[in-house]
């Protein structure tokens, strides 16, 4: 499992994808979410904007991140 740290209180999925490098691109995120290859805490996660908190598990394939926030 990889962490990534967000310094603020949360982060939105699709920001998240970009931001831990899964994609390059909001349009590819976007494309990836839409088509249900993306779950959080285990459920197939179909919004974008869902908002992610500290402790959040987010799968892709075969990449399990979790979200930690920054002190």
């Amino acid at each position: 499992m990889i962490d990534v740290k967000i310094n603020s209180d949360f982060i939105k999925l699709d920001q998240f994808l970009k931001l831990s490098n899964i994609t390059s691109t909001g349009g590819h995120s976007k494309l990836l979410i839409k088509e249900g290859l993306v779950k959080v805490n285990g459920e197939i996660e179909m919004r974008r904007g869902k908002k992610l908190v500290h402790g959040d598990i987010v799968e892709i394939e075969d990449e399990k991140l979790r979200v930690l926030k920054e002190d």
